[in-house]
């Protein structure tokens, strides 16, 4: 044997460490640094310290036997080649910036349980949830978390869905805005673009921060009555044709058609654009209430087009929702009366 299989062992102050020896040199670890991996067993609760070293003992251990009883790196593994590739595949997705930087953050600790165990137990994706005892924080990595994990799965990779369901947290319940043509003024006299960005998410239903920002002249028809969206800046992934209300219409200046509405040029405002904006006009405005944000203008338009027309169908699209269900599970968060499916208009 070229390596003692490491022992738990624990200091007078109550680190716990491992402690083996690899090709006849004695070695003590308190985290698994020395292969790669951010993982520290003494940051854990002192009850939780002795497990977790264990498990840092195992991922040592496997590493160094995978490795040919080294510590460097034998590079070219095929799971990891395929791991690679899938997440990459993912992450090419038109998904918004922080989010694809919380997936390759999460990514990135499974990749690492790969690399140092060969594989990705299903103890170790619950484990990263677990770890967060906050309702929101937990169900917020799982929702992300399934999003790799049922994408490796269904790409035919070897990998485990979580059985952990997501747990009761408080709902946040959007309220439409009182009152709407005030608000849009105060906006109007603020920022142009900003007004306009909130005018297409109150009677569009566009989505802020990338179905308007992204707009350009070309998207609309010659005579402005509609605006489409392409599939792939949209979140169900389909393609949008919405109704430009003629109060809209009347704020437009067309300009060439490769240009981007709000900034006049080929090259859209970043990502923060209009998220920057509306700090600053709530903090000159503080009376439009703390927890009215841009999306407040969707859901009050949404409320209005269900309580015009009172069909679900209706809303379903005008939102681009991909599932009815959704679209019930929103009109509930707004204060609409309890729905069921079966109350649903039958074709």
């Amino acid at each position: 044997m070229n390596i003692t299989y490491p022992l738990v062992c624990q200091t007078k102050d109550g680190n716990h460490y491992i402690d083996f020896y690899l090709n006849k040199k004695r070695y003590r670890l308190f985290n698994a640094k020395k292969i790669g991996v951010d993982f520290k067993p003494n940051s854990y609760p002192d009850k939780q310290r002795r497990r977790e070293t264990e498990r840092l003992a195992k991922m040592v251990y496997d590493y160094l036997v995978k490795n040919n009883y080294s510590f460097e790196k034998i590079e070219g593994r095929p799971e990891l080649l395929e791991f690679d590739r899938l997440i990459s595949q993912k992450l090419d997705e038109p998904l918004n910036k922080a989010y694809k930087r919380t997936l390759q953050d999460l990514a990135s600790k499974l990749r690492d349980e790969l690399e140092t165990s060969c594989s990705i137990p299903i103890e170790f994706i619950d484990s990263i949830m677990l770890r967060h005892n906050n309702s929101t924080s937990f169900n917020t990595v799982r929702r992300h978390l399934n999003v790799l994990v049922n994408h490796l799965y269904e790409n035919g990779f070897p990998i485990e869905k979580s059985a952990l369901k997501p747990r009761k947290q408080t709902e946040k319940l959007h309220k439409p805005i009182p009152n709407i043509a005030d608000v849009l003024q105060l906006l109007k006299d603020y920022n142009y673009n900003l007004y306009l960005c909130c005018l297409f998410t109150y009677g569009c239903l566009l989505r802020p921060h990338r179905e308007v920002r992204l707009l350009k002249w070309q998207d609309f028809a010659d005579d402005l009555s509609y605006v489409s969206v392409d599939g792939s800046r949209v979140k169900s992934k389909r393609n949008r044709v919405m109704p430009v209300p003629d109060y809209i219409r009347k704020e437009l200046v067309i300009g060439s058609a490769n240009d981007n509405i709000f900034s006049n040029t080929p090259i859209e405002f970043n990502e923060d654009y209009f998220k920057t904006l509306w700090s600053r006009f709530k903090k000159k405005c503080p009376e439009i209430g703390k927890h009215t944000t841009i999306y407040s203008f969707r859901h009050s338009g949404a409320i209005e087009i269900f309580k015009r027309t009172g069909s679900l169908h209706k809303l379903q699209r005008a939102m681009g929702h991909s599932s009815l269900n959704v679209s019930l599970t929103y009109l509930r968060g707004l204060e609409v009366a309890e729905l069921k499916e079966e109350d649903m208009p039958m074709v």
